[in-house]
């Protein structure tokens, strides 16, 4: 259980035995046998936070040395840190991420405002200038690059829609031009999945990002060439069989009936034919399109395929998609910030989709993806920028906000990477979309 220490009690170069966190419960302060130092003491002070939480007790620096030494076993991660995520054997393991957010939510402590919260409120400038990525923002080259693959897709969309013809040369210098593009600029690209804010060809960008989502998978488990080829197409004509569905069942923000529910369900068959008889592209990549909602577990659609009868395409693509869809705003919901997406895809248990790719997805991608938000332990509001696949709690960042409130507008901020500075450590993600302000 988590119990409170006043402010006043609290004095520069205590340490405890548990991680201590804001009086919010959620956002962590200092982790585990990290002593205070005078700027986490005056972070509190600037915030009027009266007080503290922690499970823990206070301990000595010997007791805090003996936590470090162990803590260096699991990655050189803080004590309180996941363990290795490359080292999970069994989907059970993979609830651990849950863990992290829990922290007693049963206590009914009720916290005043988010630290960065305040943070942010302090600052005269708007989150699409702070909290965007500013290359988008500027329209530069590469993101013009990314968005015109976008708009080239949305046109091979809407002429597949009028049955016109389509020459599959163009869908193929598509997937050629994002395979350059994760090549020489990855980290930028994948940061447009979660930074890039195209509101307008949902059905075209959903494709491309997921696209550049099952690259990058394909390409961490060591998959050939011509098979990352096939599953890359497939990933951009996933789900070309909506084109027949009505748009008004699309858009629906409530349940659906059976016969909506039924109409959904055959853009898999309707999309594998176009694929395959009319696009004429291997059986490859209309398997991949048509399995891409079957389940791991057996209860998926429209085979009811299990585990590995599974085409592995469709089970890179499910991934993908899953995760696209869950980082992008939908009629009925508000986006979700990538570290929570990555969270929900760990609580699968292994009943959608393969742990195998579950695991590629985070060893290639970061358990906070590249472009999030995050809170550090001392108060800077930074971006990650870069993730190790042997480590995915310990990113590149570039520091937003430091932590005397000095805002970085135009990535001048520093550079951090958190696998050689051990004094800092992820506390939480932030969604930008909190702290939205009028200019």
């Amino acid at each position: 259980m988590l119990k409170k220490i006043n402010r006043s009690d609290l004095r520069e170069g205590m340490r405890f035995s548990a991680p201590v966190f804001f009086d919010d419960g959620e956002s962590m302060l200092v982790s585990q046998g990290v002593p205070f130092k005078s700027r986490e003491l005056s972070a509190l002070d600037r915030w009027k936070i009266s007080y503290v939480l922690t499970a823990g007790r206070e301990i000595s620096a010997d007791e805090a040395a003996m936590l470090e030494k162990a803590a260096k076993k699991n990655q050189n991660a803080p004590a309180d840190e996941l363990e290795a995520l490359e080292e999970i054997d069994d989907a059970e393991e993979l609830d651990a991420m849950e863990e992290l957010d829990e922290a007693d939510s049963d206590d009914g402590v009720n916290g005043s405002p988010l630290a960065e919260k305040a943070t942010l409120d302090k600052l005269q400038y708007t989150s699409e200038q702070i909290l965007k990525l500013p290359e988008v923002l500027e329209h530069n080259e590469l993101y013009a690059k990314y968005y015109s693959l976008i708009e080239d897709l949305d046109g091979i969309f809407n002429s597949i829609q009028r049955r016109d013809e389509v020459r599959t040369r163009s869908i193929d210098r598509i997937v050629s031009e994002l395979f350059v593009l994760i090549q020489t600029e990855r980290s930028d690209v994948v940061g447009f999945i979660l930074g890039g804010d195209v509101r307008d060809k949902q059905r075209a960008k959903c494709a491309v990002n997921t696209g550049i989502l099952s690259i990058i998978i394909g390409e961490h488990l060591g998959l050939p060439r011509h098979r990352l080829l096939q599953i890359a197409t497939g990933a951009l004509l996933h789900d070309i069989g909506m084109i027949k569905v009505p748009a008004s069942i699309i858009n629906k923000e409530g349940k659906l009936d059976d016969n909506e529910l039924q109409i959904i369900r055959s853009h898999t068959s309707y999309g594998y034919k176009l694929i395959v008889n009319e696009l004429l592209y291997a059986d490859e990549v209309g398997k991949a399109a048509m399995q891409h909602h079957e389940r791991w577990d057996g209860e998926g659609y429209p085979g009811r395929l299990s585990g590995d009868r599974i085409d592995i395409g469709a089970r890179i693509i499910s991934v993908a998609d899953a995760f696209e869809a869950m980082v992008s705003p939908k009629a009925y919901r508000d986006s979700m910030v990538g570290y929570q997406a990555m969270k929900n895809l760990l609580s699968d248990n292994a009943r959608r989709f393969d742990p195998d790719i579950i695991r590629a997805m985070i060893q290639s991608m970061g358990i906070y993806p590249v472009g999030s938000i995050v809170l550090m332990n001392n108060s800077v509001i930074a971006r990650v920028i870069e993730s190790h696949q042997d480590a995915p709690l310990r990113p590149v960042i570039r520091v937003l906000i430091d932590e005397f409130g000095n805002p970085y507008t135009m990535n001048e901020g520093d550079t951090i990477d958190l696998l050689e500075n051990r004094n800092l450590f992820i506390a939480r993600a932030i969604d930008p979309a909190e702290y939205q302000k009028e200019p």
